[in-house]
């Protein structure tokens, strides 16, 4: 009998994030959000959305999404665990191989922060019957500004017209005047065997390689040697943009991929954390802050690495991110 699995990705490093997220603590684990992880979040979402849970997670982390587990008080999990990142393609073919061929797979980013309602309960729903009929679906939140940092749908109804990478803001500006484009979620709904049969179509040499590291598990452990063969590819590149099965849901729950310190900031502005009347913010750090001279800045404060940006630059972390990979490894760690 076909059940639904709630697939949580939490292979990711949220470089965006940095100081606060690092490679040994993503941003999935902070526990910085009403006291819960995003990675804690996500499951309690879609605990009763779903029959069971399986977490795709990399070697370097998994111990994190086993700590997290221990803190819902969840024992009654499922897990793979990547020997190298390979991209999300790669995770959602692992997942897909171990569920059955007609069970339904709701894959979820476990680092958004959805709010949780008779929204997204109800966009669940109705992406669960497409799959049931054979569709790959994706989720398409309708957007509230032109942001920059999200790739976006173009879409008419549940037909989906083309994808869009992440735009410059003039063009995130025209997305949103036409009022047919939608964010795109990154999180899907399928039926294993549909979307394994259009991976192998598309990408059978990601296909081949992803099963054969797959059948070399040893327990819940996939193997280093086979897995570095596999292309790096997104599904996204991989099945979304190339399938004919693919319809999207647009939806209205409130979503947030927590992608940048601007979402941070919008999030803690919600919540209650100070900023001053320039819009000057402090993360991280107890010891009083002032501001002067300066607008829409975040300061992030850790024990050793100080970050001060402004919120609309938020999306450059990442060059720091990836300087500070070649420059001064341990800051990143």
């Amino acid at each position: 009998m076909s059940k639904v699995l709630n697939v949580i990705l939490s292979g990711g490093v949220g470089s965006r994030l940095w100081p606060l997220s690092r490679k040994s603590r993503p941003k999935q684990y902070l526990p910085i959000f009403e006291g819960e992880t995003l990675f804690q979040k996500t499951v309690l979402r879609n605990q009763s959305l779903c029959d069971s849970i399986l977490v795709v997670g990399n070697k370097d982390n998994y111990k994190l999404s086993d700590k997290d587990m221990e803190g819902l008080n969840l024992k009654a999990y499922d897990q793979l665990v990547e020997a190298a990142p390979r991209n999300t393609a790669a995770a959602i073919a692992f997942a897909a191989f171990h569920a059955g061929e007609d069970d339904l797979l709701f894959v979820t980013p476990s680092d958004h922060l959805i709010e949780a309602g008779d929204s997204y309960t109800q966009a669940v729903q109705n992406a669960l019957e497409l799959a049931q009929k054979g569709n790959i679906v994706t989720f398409g939140l309708h957007p509230t500004k032109p942001e920059t940092g999200y790739g976006y749908i173009e879409s008419q109804g549940e037909d989906v017209l083309a994808f869009h990478e992440k735009p410059d803001f003039e063009k995130a500006k025209t997305f949103i005047e036409a009022g047919s484009f939608l964010w795109n979620s990154g999180m899907f709904c399928f039926k294993a065997g549909i979307f394994l049969n259009e991976l192998r179509k598309y990408e059978p040499l990601l296909f081949d390689y992803s099963y054969g590291a797959f059948m070399l598990r040893k327990g819940v452990f996939l193997p280093s040697a086979e897995s570095m063969k596999i292309p790096s590819i997104s599904v996204d590149y991989a099945v979304m943009e190339r399938s004919n099965k693919i319809k999207v849901i647009p939806a209205d729950f409130i979503w947030s991929d927590m992608g940048s310190f601007e979402s941070i900031y919008d999030y803690f502005l919600e919540k209650g954390h100070f900023v001053d009347d320039c819009g000057n913010m402090a993360i991280g750090m107890d010891a009083h802050t002032e501001f002067t001279g300066l607008k829409n800045t975040i300061l992030i404060s850790t024990e050793d690495a100080v970050l001060v940006l402004k919120k609309e630059n938020s999306q450059e972390v990442k060059e720091i991110f990836q300087r500070l990979e070649h420059d001064r490894p341990e800051l990143v760690m």
